[in-house]
């Protein structure tokens, strides 16, 4: 495989647990919910993920107990947003951090341990494209997974009557409540997705992209995953596209790294170039406020007190 077709494939790689996380808090945020605790349920994911898979010696498993984990620890942020009404940034920043510490704990009898590699899954025709073939065409299968997961979330959200809903309740809980739509319930289930969508994120990493479990190793990919749906202003096909180019970034400063060619930057810096670009992309997307008020849910992290009638 060439140097541009070494890039593309690590390109896929890094980007498919970023749309994964991505898609989960895009559903999770139509519903009106800001729920920041991605990096907590990704690692919460990843660890259990890998357990599950050693334990068990099966992959299928591993994603399985994943889903569960992320779903879990959802709820808990969930149950105190919707129900007991906290805000949502302070929930979700503690939900974060115990998350993150958890699955710290939880994973340190495991971290000698590895699991054997997936091989790529070659699909019959494409993968022989010259160029993009190999690079889009032959990577680990839950890649395509994923892509089938985002076709699913994108007609959805724009030809079912369940995503009419999940955006009426975004914009407008109170109206949604009026014509007799359950808010509390569209909340619960939107959640419930992201956290599960958020420890399947985990769970490619884990198990796919480096199939053993460390301390760290979401490394804040699920703060990217939550910039990445602003940055996509609530659309879906934007998503898609930008996991990719926040992937593309995330490899670069590897490649740069391992050139023949001496360039003289410091390593530390190019490993903050992922966190650096989703700064800059983010204060470029603020400088436009109308274009945010337009797209994103009017009811976003606000909570909801359903009246008695």
């Amino acid at each position: 495989m060439g140097l541009i077709e070494s890039i593309l494939f690590a390109t896929v790689a890094a980007g498919t647990p970023l749309l994964l996380v991505a898609l989960g808090e895009l559903i999770c945020e139509k519903s009106g919910m800001l729920n920041l605790g991605a990096e907590g349920m990704m690692s919460i994911g990843a660890v259990a993920a890998f357990v599950a898979a050693f334990t068990f010696e099966s992959t299928w498993f591993g994603l399985a107990s994943a889903i569960v984990a992320g779903a879990l620890l959802s709820l808990i942020y969930a149950v105190i947003t919707v129900h007991l009404m906290a805000n949502h940034v302070a929930t979700g920043l503690a939900v974060a951090i115990f998350g993150v510490g958890l699955a710290a704990f939880l994973g340190k009898p495991f971290e000698a341990k590895v699991l054997p590699s997936i091989k790529p899954t070659e699909l019959p025709w494409l993968s022989d494209i010259p160029v993009i073939g190999p690079a889009l065409f032959g990577q680990p299968w839950m890649v395509y997974v994923t892509w089938v997961l985002f076709g699913l979330v994108v007609w959805f959200l724009a030809h079912t009557r369940g995503g009419l809903i999940l955006k009426s309740v975004g914009e407008s809980p109170e109206a949604a409540t009026a014509v007799g739509i359950d808010v509390i319930r569209v909340r619960y289930l939107a959640i419930l997705f992201g956290g599960a969508m958020a420890g399947l994120g985990g769970a490619f990493l884990s198990l796919f992209h480096t199939p053993m479990w460390a301390e760290g190793m979401v490394a804040g990919k699920g703060w990217i995953a939550l910039a990445l749906v602003v940055f996509a202003t609530w659309r879906a096909w934007r998503v898609f596209f930008g996991a990719y180019l926040f992937g593309g970034v995330m490899i670069a400063q590897l490649f740069v790294q391992s050139s023949p060619i001496p360039i003289n930057i410091p390593a530390q810096l190019l490993s903050a170039l992922p966190y650096l670009a989703t700064i800059v992309v983010l204060v470029l997307i603020s400088r436009n406020a109308k274009m945010i008020r337009l797209n994103s849910p009017a009811s976003l992290g606000k909570p909801f007190r359903k009246e008695s009638s």
